[in-house]
């Protein structure tokens, strides 16, 4: 009787070794996927957004057809995946670049619209700084 018990005993701490391992190595695998996610929705706004910024330095968006309607959908469907992913900081941060790309005019020399395109750039490296920050913490 008394080797029974101790074999009852030791095959249920063997049992809940085993699902605290399962249940550990889950969140572990859940984490790493919602980091990769994070990443691939950073790299996809951040490209679309350089892409775009880069784009509407010499045009705007309602003169220019689609090559930059098509990186405009690009920074949006990127910026959706990270609503879904990210913290507030992170989404508001997104949010801003967003509506900063959109307002976005043709340098065209000016020296006004040239630090506008200054501060652009700053809230980016603001906005990756954030996401990097982030993900890190995942």
């Amino acid at each position: 009787m008394e080797n029974v018990l101790s074999v009852a005993i030791g095959a249920g701490i063997g049992l809940i070794g085993v699902m605290f391992g399962s249940w550990f190595t889950t969140r572990r695998q859940d984490r790493m996927w919602l980091r990769e996610q994070k990443l691939k929705a950073g790299v996809a706004f951040n490209a679309a957004v350089v892409q775009l910024i880069d784009y509407l330095r010499e045009t705007r968006l309602s003169d220019d057809g689609a090559g930059g309607n098509e990186l405009a959908g690009r920074m949006q469907e990127a910026r959706s995946a990270l609503f879904l992913l990210c913290a507030d900081d992170t989404v508001d941060l997104a949010n801003a670049l967003a509506r900063r790309v959109w307002t976005s005019r043709p340098s065209e020399g000016r020296e006004d619209r040239r630090a506008e395109h200054r501060e652009t750039v700053e809230l980016l490296r603001r906005f990756t700084q954030q996401l990097r920050q982030e993900i890190a913490r995942t």
